[in-house]
């Protein structure tokens, strides 16, 4: 490929990286605070499990029927979440971590008999961002942008139910752009790590969010090594020294 081309991939990447950071900073923050740490990993579970199911239907794999499967069932979970958060909160941490468990084990299992099975679980695992498409990140983008407003315009008065479903939409986009495991990095490590900042703590966690991705898609494309992998390690790695230095 051309350097162009590179650049054009490198660049799509970033932009997908930064869209997901634009929510998922101050979502992660917010979830801390909660004590619920791991629900976007049982929400992304969800919502990826939604996706196998709706391919085991046979429906187009970047289809409209794809994408209401995923928001769907991370809904759905979503809901679950919070009513098992208002009936037992003293044990939604475990509660949270089984739902994970149960989703992505019913995920290898439909996926058992698929001759592809392990590659579909790889890149709902790692993603493939440095495929993103220019269309779907519009489509994103403007999913991020409506549900910002609605996080920066009613913040704690959308209550517990809003939180999680704000939070369940958001999980939908993103896992299907950037993987799982990317998407709890996210959410969590720069929270984490600006968690003894007293003030401007969201600057900080954008510009983590920030540097961790373009750092992360040079070293891909200069080891040619998997992107996403490489942006949760060098995230990690710059999370502990922001900890450390603060």
């Amino acid at each position: 490929m051309s350097v162009d081309t590179y650049i054009s991939i490198i660049g799509l990447a970033l932009a997908a990286g930064l869209l997901v950071t634009a929510t998922h900073v101050p979502l992660g923050i917010q979830v801390l605070s909660r004590g619920i740490v791991f629900i976007d990993l049982a929400v992304a579970q969800i919502a990826g499990l939604g996706v196998i199911v709706a391919d085991r239907l046979g429906f187009e794999p970047h289809g409209a029927a794809v994408q209401v499967a995923a928001l769907g069932a991370a809904l759905a979970g979503a809901l679950l979440l919070t009513w098992t958060d208002k009936r037992w909160p003293q044990v939604q941490e475990a509660v949270i971590g089984v739902t994970f468990i149960v989703a992505a084990n019913a995920a290898i299992l439909l996926l058992a008999s698929n001759p592809r099975g392990a590659e579909h679980l790889k890149d709902l695992l790692v993603g493939q961002i440095l495929w993103a498409q220019p269309a779907r990140l519009a489509i994103v983008a403007l999913v991020y942008a409506l549900l910002l407003a609605v996080w920066c315009g009613f913040g704690q008065r959308i209550g517990r139910i809003g939180f999680y479903l704000v939070f369940a939409c958001a999980v939908t986009a993103s896992v299907q752009l950037v993987g799982v495991y990317l998407v709890f990095a996210t959410l969590i490590v720069p929270a984490l790590a600006t968690m003894r900042f007293a003030r401007y703590r969201l600057a900080a966690g954008y510009a983590l969010g920030t540097l961790a991705y373009a750092a992360g898609l040079v070293l891909s494309l200069v080891t040619d090594m998997p992107a996403g992998p490489l942006i949760v390690c060098v995230m990690t790695l710059l999370g502990l020294a922001l900890f450390a230095a603060s």
